[in-house]
């Protein structure tokens, strides 16, 4: 259960209603707003799953869609009326969008062709439309779409989601890498490749085989070599499983399902182009398949696959080639003078080159004994809280979004944490405060600074605060990465 937003609650001009859905990526509740601010049109909100139990992963993919979604516009996409200022309980009031859940669509099927043409159609149009706003979705499933009373669909849960012309957190965390769902997830995103449209389109064929089918491709492996598979396995036909299926339409859905991407129907405009002029497909041998693949093409197929490596989509941005800077703070010791140092140091970094990507990273300790009773005690109360103080501290540095990002990272060793992130995004520069007076006068070489300076893989700046006297060194407290 959610711990921030609770049935019952007013709070910003909102009258809180009962809980429409709850998931991995947070909890939907009917919302009435009150004159000064309703928009005209039925609303929901949304909130992070906080509390004992509850995801970090939850928390970090809100902050995505609450930086995604109000950029987006269209009929595709749920209208956003509000976003939450309070920094303990962020919110987003976005559109109610009436009309059937696509995942109530699917329990339907194998639908018949028409349908699946019609419905898959519409799917296309909402991605695509998406994709041109410069946004990969990476989650595609049933859940996540709604389709409208006109037969359009509507893309719901950005969370997974990567904007072009901002930072992608789930591909600067390697622990949060393959994010998505797993019948439906692309095998690029299982090797780390986020951004490329196509990755949508594996997903769109997945969406389609299941229309077509009543089951998904590759079903839903729960371990990470299971979900390996489909990098070089063949799903069984459509047609080994729904005879009546038109060769026209397997093609469409066996050619959106190709394990490479530059293989793979180029965008979901091209499949919603196919779905809607059947007559126009260029029918290929995927299309005439009526049994599925024996042991030995598996094999080669498999063979074939290894040390394979994807070429993504060109990047819309030059983001990707920014010099990038990872910069640690201890937010376990907020108050510790050399942030303020470390802040100087940022600006006259920043002031001196406007192309760079600033990585804001805390470290800090899990809970010794798990997660307790209070939000306090639990790992997504914590990495909202820590989230919230590496915001208060950069925020005087009036940095752009497009340019910084933010990471709380709960580990035992917080300089191998800083060195993880800062070799997952190939870090130019670490900048992190020099060791406490402490730390100096008693083993200084077991310090997070030393550490990370002798073992990072870029230039590391330490920062000292000037006339710091050696013996007044702060006092005991739980680590942090400074």
């Amino acid at each position: 259960m959610p711990t921030l937003v609770s049935t019952g609650d007013a709070f910003d001009g909102y009258a809180v209603g009962p809980r429409l859905h709850e998931g991995g990526n947070g909890y939907i509740f009917h919302v009435i707003a009150d004159p000064a601010h309703d928009p005209g049109y039925p609303l929901v909100m949304k909130v992070p799953g906080v509390g004992r139990g509850e995801p970090t992963l939850g928390v970090v993919s809100f902050e995505i869609e609450e930086a995604i979604l109000p950029r987006l516009s269209g009929a595709h996409v749920p209208r956003v009326a509000g976003i939450g200022t309070e920094p303990m309980r962020p919110y987003i009031v976005m559109e109610l969008i009436e009309g059937e859940g696509l995942s109530a669509i699917v329990e339907r099927a194998p639908l018949p062709a028409a349908e699946v043409a019609r419905i898959g159609a519409a799917l296309a149009d909402a991605l695509h439309d998406v994709h041109r706003q410069n946004v990969v979705h990476h989650d595609v499933k049933p859940e996540n779409f709604i389709l409208r009373a006109d037969g359009s669909a509507v893309l719901l849960d950005f969370g997974f989601a990567h904007h072009a012309e901002l930072p992608d957190l789930i591909a600067e965390d390697e622990s949060f890498r393959g994010a998505g769902s797993s019948a439906y997830v692309s095998p690029e995103q299982l090797s780390g490749h986020r951004g490329d449209p196509r990755s949508d389109v594996f997903g769109l064929g997945a969406l389609l085989y299941q229309l077509a089918t009543g089951t998904t491709p590759f079903g839903e492996p729960e371990t990470f070599d299971g979900l390996q598979d489909r990098r070089w396995r063949v799903p069984a036909p459509p047609r080994a499983l729904a005879r009546e299926l038109p060769p026209w339409l397997q093609e469409v859905i066996l050619h959106a399902l190709e394990p490479d991407p530059s293989h793979r129907t180029p965008s979901a405009a091209h499949v919603a182009f196919d779905l809607r002029h059947p007559d126009e497909v260029k029918l290929s041998a995927r299309a005439s398949r009526t049994e599925s693949a024996g042991l030995g093409e598996q094999f080669r197929n498999w063979w074939q696959a290894r040390g394979t490596t994807v070429s993504p989509a060109a990047p819309r941005t030059a983001l990707s080639r920014l010099p990038v800077v990872v910069v640690a703070i201890d937010t376990v010791r907020i108050d510790d003078p050399r942030h303020e140092a470390i802040r100087r140091t940022i600006a006259k970094i920043v002031a001196a080159n406007d192309d760079y990507r600033l990585l804001i990273v805390a470290a800090i300790a899990a809970a010794p004994l798990g997660e307790g009773a209070s939000l306090e005690e639990t790992s997504s109360g914590r990495q909202l809280a820590h989230r919230h103080l590496l915001r208060a501290w950069f925020a005087p540095l009036r940095l752009p979004a497009e340019q910084t990002s933010l990471h709380v990272v709960e580990s035992a060793d917080p300089a191998n944490a800083i060195l993880d992130i800062a070799r997952t995004n190939n870090a130019d520069l670490i900048v992190l405060g020099a060791p406490a007076p402490r730390e100096r006068t008693f083993a200084w070489w077991r310090s997070t600074a030393s550490t990370v300076a002798s073992e990072a893989p870029c230039s590391v700046y330490l920062v000292r605060v000037p006339g710091t006297p050696p013996s007044a060194p702060p006092p005991p407290t739980a680590h942090g990465t400074a």
